[in-house]
């Protein structure tokens, strides 16, 4: 090969690698299109919030009549959450919470089973009158969620949870009423209005330890690491044990929640 014929192959060679380069350039542009945007790996959020709920049966029976007063309580829940993105906008999020649980209700209810002290007696029977119950719950939960992002600011959430009670607490009194003893056409026992007269229950002993239910929720990121956030968490296991008959109706822990978050990671 002459030295002439040398310096046309490499001439020819430099203008066909300086054709391809924009073409290489458009593919590599074509390809990244076609790419998801990248997402980093765990992100670690905080939160505070207050629940507003109570205890409740599912639908209201026939023997709780109204509901005279609901006091709110300070329910707050402290927590960290920790997610990891999977594909496309889903990821899934865990993380532990320290939550409170509470109510104070005043209710008229009629015919309605329970026991009760009065003067140092334990009775039992269909109560008739006014009927105060207050529940406290403390618990470290671990919630279990799917995330979606359906925009840069948003998250939405949903997935079980699983909580350990570690205070717990189902107090209260009845009063201005009468207790049908043993049966609804037992002997009538008035019941009072002062604290003498009046009867008395604790169920705290006979409380789950362990709970869980279904969480849903969403995350609006309004600013660089601050946002807020709305949850609903339905118990769908009841707050007192299975063997406890007392009260006749399941009673499920049923929680709205609204707070801020901040970003930390």
């Amino acid at each position: 090969m002459t030295n002439k014929t040398s310096k046309r192959i490499a001439a020819l060679a430099a203008i066909a690698l300086t054709a391809c380069r924009p073409l290489a350039s458009t593919a590599q542009t074509a390809e990244a299109d076609t790419l998801p945007p990248a997402r980093p790996g765990w992100t670690y959020t905080a939160r505070l919030g207050l629940n507003i709920g109570g205890t409740a049966p599912i639908g209201m029976p026939a023997t709780i009549r109204r509901m005279n007063d609901y006091d709110l309580q300070p329910n707050f829940t402290l927590g960290i959450d920790a997610e990891h993105p999977l594909r496309g906008n889903w990821g899934v999020l865990t993380g532990i919470h320290i939550d409170n649980k509470g109510m104070n209700v005043d209710a008229t209810v009629k015919n309605y089973h329970t026991v009760m002290t009065k003067g140092g007696d334990e009775l039992e029977g269909y109560y008739t009158g006014r009927l105060v119950t207050k529940v406290e719950e403390s618990m470290v939960t671990i919630p279990l969620q799917a995330t979606y992002h359906p925009g840069s600011r948003w998250r939405l959430r949903l997935g079980p949870y699983f909580s350990y009670v570690y205070t717990r607490s189902f107090k209260g009194h009845v009063y201005d009423g009468y207790l049908r003893y043993m049966n609804p056409t037992g002997e009538k026992i008035m019941i009072g209005h002062d604290e003498n007269s009046r009867g008395t229950y604790d169920f705290s002993s006979h409380m789950r330890r362990l709970q869980m239910g279904i969480g849903a929720g969403a995350d609006w990121q309004f600013g660089h690491r601050w946002g807020a956030y709305a949850d609903l968490q339905w118990g769908v296991t009841g707050v007192h044990k299975r063997s406890f008959k007392t009260i006749e109706q399941t009673l499920y822990p049923i929680f709205g929640t609204l707070g801020v978050t901040y970003k930390l990671r």
